[in-house]
Order: structure tokens, then C-alpha cells, then sequence
């Protein structure tokens, strides 16, 4: 009788294995952390921010920026553009493209933001970057989070919705950017070319950074390309869904050799 109960609070405790949720990967963010809210507006953007302190990258110092809704946060502009160009652009544009590609946050989804000092926030991010980048010296004083909530494509016929996640953060001399990727269910708006019902195929969607100097820029591998919508399963950190760049003097480490695979109608990997 007795292993025949052992049996069955083994079996309840196998059943009841609950999965890893979104917070070990994401930084707290929503209305309760006190963020604040992009209008909903396609193609839309939050207002000029002003940052305490200046954020360094490719060099150059920058004291305000733009959260985007498609995607993107821009230093100097804001960026409306949906469908995606090749980096590096042209137009002297610097930014940070987290997920860069048509929201539509009118359909669906939020787009929080907010600066921070929180003791608890940085002494996370400072534990975090000093796992990955054991060889630079660094304590975060500073962050920044934009988060995007289950945002709908521009079109959109679906209940789809992407959740990323960027956060900025410096000591006012190093600089680092963190890219979450928590759930990707779609690449493209019906204005890009792509599916209205599916999210996909057209110009997909673009991760990466542009330094604005028409020569250094990084593109995560799978952007603009199809596989983009398995960025969730790839990392130069060895955290599933996790990019992590020094962008001061912007550096790239642990990138993969292997382009991330792409999975056909069957969910067969080619």
C-alpha cells in the first residue's frame, strides 16, 4: 500500500511539472512597474525621451530616443518605416531593431517603456552580464526596458501576437543591449507582402543594429529571412530566446555558425 501511494505522489508530482514562464527571461515590465504606454497608433512611436544619463553606441553618445512600435528603438528619429530594409542603411539612421516589422498595436497588443535605477533590476542585469561577459569589469547603474506584449501585425485576420522584449543599460561608460524573445507567432503586415491570416512570407521581419555611419551595423542571423520566427530558440548567450551585445564599441561574441532552421507547413525542420 505504501509504494502503491509513493507511486502516485511521484506520478502527481511529474504531471504538476510546471514550465519555466516568461519571467526568467523577461525583466518585469506592465503599468505596474510604472511603465508607460505607447498610443495606440499604427506605425506609431512613443514621444522624444530624454534619458538621465547618455547611452553609448557605436561610439556616440545619445541622450534621447524613440520607442517604436514596429519594432524598433531609434536614437536621434523616430522610425515609421514596416517593412524592413537591409542594414546598413543609408539615411544615417542609428537604432537598435529588437523585432523590426509591421505592428499594428491598434489590432492588438501593447507597447510599455520605462528608465530605471531599481537596485533589484540592476543587480540582476549586472549579474547577468557579468555571466556572459566574464572578462569585462561592469556594474549597471542605468537601464532602459521597452517591452512588446503579444502586438498584432498590420492586416491582421488572426489573433496572432509577438512578445519581445529589448533593455538597454550602462555603468555611463560601458554599454550593453539585451534582446528577449519570448513568443514570435509572425514575421510580416499584409502591407510587406505578407499573409493576412498566417503573419508570414513577404519581407519579414529585421533584428539587428545600425550604427547611422553607413558601414557597422549586425544583423542576428535568420533576419529578414523566414527563419527570424525561430529567433525564440536561438542565442549568442546559450539562453534560448537571449541576445546580448556590448554596444558602446559594439562587439560581437558567441554568435552561432549555423543559421537557425525553418520549419515547413508540416512542422518538419528543413
Amino acid at each position: 500500500m505504501k509504494s502503491f501511494t509513493f507511486l502516485l505522489l511521484l506520478l502527481e508530482a511529474v504531471v504538476n511539472v510546471q514550465p519555466v514562464q516568461e519571467t526568467s527571461l523577461f525583466y518585469p515590465y506592465g503599468l505596474d512597474q510604472k511603465d508607460q504606454k505607447n498610443p495606440k497608433l499604427d506605425d506609431g512611436s512613443s514621444k522624444k525621451l530624454s534619458l538621465a544619463v547618455p547611452f553609448t553606441f557605436y561610439n556616440k553618445k545619445f541622450q534621447t530616443l524613440y520607442v517604436n512600435n514596429n519594432g524598433v528603438i531609434s536614437f536621434g528619429s523616430r522610425v515609421n518605416q514596416y517593412t524592413p530594409d537591409p542594414f546598413p542603411l543609408a539615411d544615417g539612421r542609428s537604432f537598435v531593431a529588437p523585432y523590426w516589422g509591421d505592428v499594428d498595436n491598434v489590432l492588438g497588443g501593447d507597447v510599455f517603456y520605462r528608465e530605471t535605477t531599481d537596485p533589484e533590476l540592476l543587480g540582476l542585469i549586472t549579474k547577468q552580464i557579468n555571466q556572459y561577459f566574464p572578462d569585462i569589469p561592469f556594474t549597471a547603474t542605468w537601464a532602459f526596458v521597452a517591452t512588446w506584449e503579444r502586438v498584432a501585425y498590420y492586416g491582421s485576420t488572426s489573433n496572432k501576437g509577438n512578445t519581445f522584449q529589448a533593455a538597454l543599460t550602462t555603468n555611463t561608460e560601458t554599454s550593453f543591449i539585451i534582446l528577449n524573445y519570448k513568443d514570435i507567432q509572425w514575421t510580416t503586415g499584409a502591407a510587406s507582402g505578407g499573409d493576412a491570416e498566417t503573419g508570414l512570407g513577404g519581407t519579414p521581419a529585421h533584428a539587428g543594429f545600425n550604427s547611422g555611419d553607413e558601414t557597422n551595423y549586425y544583423n542576428i542571423p535568420g533576419s529578414r529571412t523566414d527563419a527570424v520566427i525561430n529567433i525564440t530558440k536561438t542565442s549568442n548567450v546559450n539562453v534560448p530566446g537571449r541576445w546580448v551585445f556590448q554596444v558602446d564599441n559594439f562587439k560581437v561574441t558567441g554568435v552561432p555558425t549555423e543559421m537557425p532552421k525553418i520549419a515547413d507547413s508540416n512542422n518538419c525542420w528543413l
